[in-house]
């Protein structure tokens, strides 16, 4: 099964981006009315509970436009910016055939194979080895690669490298990863701000202005008991909106890494190329500085969620065993790099022998010593 250009995947992807987009207003307008709560407590503070809520309310329907303006503003500045936002956060710069000759040319190949726009090529210096893409639309696709990356992977594996990116911008997931950013960008950045105000304003809500003295006599207003409720309820919608913003990226299927680890085999008819890769990817990813939305978006992300319901990315080891079964590749288990010293095992730098193995369309091992894969024979 080949998983470059599942029109079923794209679609999905292209759904999801319009939800995720529509949740981030719903959001914002969460949060507004959040702030319209501890507003009207700040200015009243002895009112009750319907009474907070019939005022948020309308402070709500005063301040949507400007809430639907400013979250679209945001959206349109991360669509033509994200990648400026990109490159200043893990220092990745742009490098053209002279520069970096070898990379540049296994791109273009695997463009020209299969008709695809070349995206740009971006180097980031760091000793990880990791690579992601990212970008909206083909003029801003681009993939990035670390320098550790590029000194630890022979040409096959960083072939097969590129290939998984090539997938997941084909695919769409590129598109949708950017989106879930934004989210959690302007979510968290106006819940941060929220928070702030909270807790620099000394949380005291006793005083009374103008407008408390001159609406005392409301019959909205009761005996002050509900302030405290408010502020609690306040609170806690704005921590709800925040953990949502961090946890949008649920909405993003763990199968895109297989699907791009599948499609790289498609398009490179090597699934041993991709598995040494990712053996030697294994736990050495680690961007430092990177925040959770960039490590979100590479070919692994070594940050586990708590108990692995926030993982973002299957185990390599998951990911392996399903190129061993269906691309019929072998897995030489975890490959040591010159300098490891962790491992004793590991630590002349010898690979492991790789043991014959069966796959689904037949005897691994030939007689001439190639591989047979459900793409054809490989070596």
């Amino acid at each position: 099964m080949a998983a470059y250009g599942l029109y079923t995947h794209i679609a999905s992807n292209k759904t999801r981006s319009v939800v995720l987009l529509a949740g981030l207003f719903l959001l914002i307008y969460v949060m507004v009315f959040a702030g319209a709560l501890i507003a009207e407590v700040a200015i009243a503070s002895n009112g009750s509970v319907e009474y907070y809520l019939n005022a948020a309310t309308r402070d709500l329907i005063k301040a949507l436009p400007y809430a639907t303006i400013g979250a679209a503003a945001w959206i349109v500045i991360a669509y033509f910016f994200h990648q400026n936002m990109i490159d200043a956060i893990t220092g990745g710069e742009d490098v053209t055939r002279q520069q970096q000759p070898r990379l540049y040319n296994l791109l273009e190949n695997l463009c020209i194979s299969r008709g695809i726009a070349m995206p740009k090529l971006k180097i980031m210096e760091s000793d990880a080895l990791n690579a992601f893409a990212t970008g909206l639309n083909p003029r801003q696709y681009s993939i990035t690669v670390t320098t550790g990356l590029l000194r630890a992977l022979n040409d096959d594996e960083m072939e097969a490298v590129l290939g998984h990116e090539l997938t997941h911008i084909r695919n769409g997931d590129v598109q949708l990863m950017v989106v879930a950013v934004i989210i959690a960008g302007v979510v968290g950045f106006t819940a941060e701000l929220f928070f702030r105000m909270f807790i620099n304003s000394g949380m005291n809500f006793g005083g009374r202005s103008s407008r408390s003295s001159s609406s005392s006599s409301d019959n909205n207003k009761g005996s002050g008991g509900g302030a405290v409720f408010v502020i609690i309820l306040a609170v806690a919608l704005i921590a709800l909106a925040w953990a949502l913003s961090l946890v949008v990226r649920l909405a993003l299927s763990r199968s895109r890494e297989l699907l791009a680890d599948a499609g790289s085999v498609e398009l490179t008819k090597n699934p041993d190329a991709m598995i040494s890769a990712l053996r030697k990817i294994e736990n050495r990813g680690e961007l430092p500085g990177a925040t959770s939305a960039v490590m979100e978006m590479c070919i692994d992300n070594p940050r586990e969620g708590f108990a692995d319901l926030f993982a973002t990315h299957p185990s390599v080891d998951s990911r392996v065993a399903a190129l061993v079964k269906f691309a019929g590749g072998h897995d030489p288990g975890r490959l040591a790099l010159p300098g490891d010293t962790d491992d004793p095992a590991l630590s002349d730098g010898a690979s492991p022998p790789l043991p014959p193995r069966s796959g689904p369309w037949g005897d691994a091992e030939t007689a001439q010593g190639a591989t047979q894969g459900p793409w054809g024979r490989h070596r």
